[in-house]
């Protein structure tokens, strides 16, 4: 198992296609960034969505909370945050935080929560190692 993370940081550039005809970053865009961060963060808790699908593992999103504070540009360079709020046998909860990392402008919030199904897309348990592994910091034992 991968040392416990408390945070990952996932960094994209916002490109031409990502923009409206305003020019800011077209709102349905930060979700999938929440995706690309979620993705990373597992990957860096030792854990490929490829992974755990292959031990039959399906995480489903239920439930995504989004409040967008400023807008993002095309050329921007922005840093996604994002952390583990609570890991249960059955269901993941993570939280981001996106900013512009120039100037470190707040430009979304944001939540997803997860839960845990079978192959046959019933509801199933986390493994436990995948549990231990997302558990938030302050939920943790001591670093070894």
């Amino acid at each position: 198992m991968h040392p416990p993370i408390a945070e990952s940081v996932t960094t994209v550039r916002v490109n031409y296609s990502e923009t409206d005809q305003m020019g800011v970053v077209y709102h349905a865009r930060h979700v999938v960034w929440l995706d690309i961060a979620r993705t990373e963060h597992l990957r860096q808790a030792g854990f490929s969505y490829r992974e755990l699908e292959a031990r039959g593992v399906r995480l489903v999103v239920t439930d995504l909370k989004l409040r967008y504070l400023a807008p993002a540009r095309y050329d921007d360079v922005v840093h996604i945050r994002c952390r583990v709020r609570e890991a249960r046998s059955r269901r993941v909860v993570f939280d981001y935080h996106l900013e512009v990392a120039e100037s470190g402008t707040a430009i979304a919030h944001g939540e997803t929560t997860l839960m845990c199904l079978d192959q046959a897309h019933r509801l199933s348990r986390l493994p436990e190692s995948v549990v231990a592994a997302l558990q938030p910091a302050q939920e943790r034992g001591p670093a070894r």
